[in-house]
């Protein structure tokens, strides 16, 4: 199997009509043959003109492979869906909805909720693995996303109208990041017990939220960024990685989305981390969102 994205024009062979979209949906869901839930019988089933369905060929009984999918019900062809599932799966720094109503003719509004849609998918699929474990290392930083800080001295209102994110991301592995509350002790060491698994060595910085770590079965290294050291010469602690992750999640949203509410953030968090955590092996980025819409 190749290890590279498909191209615009192996998608467009894969999937050259509605039928072929239909098609793969029914694979996907029911397989070449399966049970009929109305006579018992092992069958065949075949398309339906007119209709997103299939009848089975011993008794007629119709499925359909879009039902209880955000395909049921709607008026945009299937087409269109995988293409921008394959636009979202194909760019670095996201996809915006009024490119999507540029590129298929749809509405804005259609078009947002497409988008919408499938980065609710993307982070369904991404889940929440634990990270870490024996011998293993997880950086952990937050970030400030949106909004504006508070002026003056730092203290309980320091982030303004900003959402904190905090995010994890083990060595040579996956990320995880999650939209919390405030930087304080409590709020951040809870995420990161809930995330990452006892006796993980974690690299933070030196920000005194994490002094608690040790007390929880972690192994503690820090980085000094204040003196401009960016990997530990004693430990090895970095957080380049989780840092590199905020520079391309800043960059998709800044250049592409211009603005990202707080009621969404989380889904432009799932979009941007189900991409990462398959930078290894972007030809099944496609094939896995696809099945997801299935569940």
């Amino acid at each position: 199997m190749s290890k590279k994205a498909p191209t615009l024009r192996q998608f467009q062979d894969r999937f050259p009509t509605e039928e072929s979209c239909l098609e793969h949906l029914k694979l996907v869901r029911f397989g070449e043959r399966h049970t009929c839930e109305k006579c018992s019988k092992d069958a065949k089933f075949y398309r339906v003109a007119k209709r997103r369905s299939y009848a089975c060929e011993h008794c007629g009984a119709q499925v359909y492979p879009t039902a209880g999918t955000p395909f049921d019900r709607t008026r945009t062809s299937l087409r269109d869906w995988f293409h921008v599932m394959f636009l979202f799966c194909s760019t670095r720094n996201g996809v915006a909805a009024k490119e999507v109503e540029r590129q298929i003719g749809v509405t804005y509004k259609t078009a947002w909720r497409m988008c919408h849609e499938i980065r609710k998918y993307m982070a369904i699929v991404d889940g929440d693995e634990p990270l870490g474990g024996l011998g293993r290392a997880v950086q952990c930083d937050e970030t400030f996303i949106g909004g504006r800080l508070a002026t003056g001295k730092r203290g309980a209102n320091y982030m303004g109208n900003k959402t904190v994110v905090l995010g994890m991301a083990e060595v040579g592995g996956d990320i995880v990041t999650r939209v919390v509350a405030d930087r304080t002790r409590s709020t951040l060491l809870s995420h990161i017990h809930a995330t990452v698994k006892r006796t993980t060595t974690i690299h933070t910085d030196e920000h005194k939220a994490y002094g608690g770590l040790p007390t929880l079965g972690y192994r503690h290294a820090t980085v000094n960024h204040s003196l401009d050291e960016y990997v530990c010469r004693k430990t090895g602690a970095t957080v380049n990685a989780i840092e590199g992750f905020w520079a391309q999640l800043k960059r998709g949203i800044n250049g592409t989305h211009i603005h990202v509410s707080s009621k969404h953030l989380s889904k432009y968090l799932g979009e941007f981390g189900f991409r990462h955590n398959r930078r290894h092996r972007p030809e099944t980025m496609l094939a896995e969102l696809l099945v997801s819409f299935q569940r």
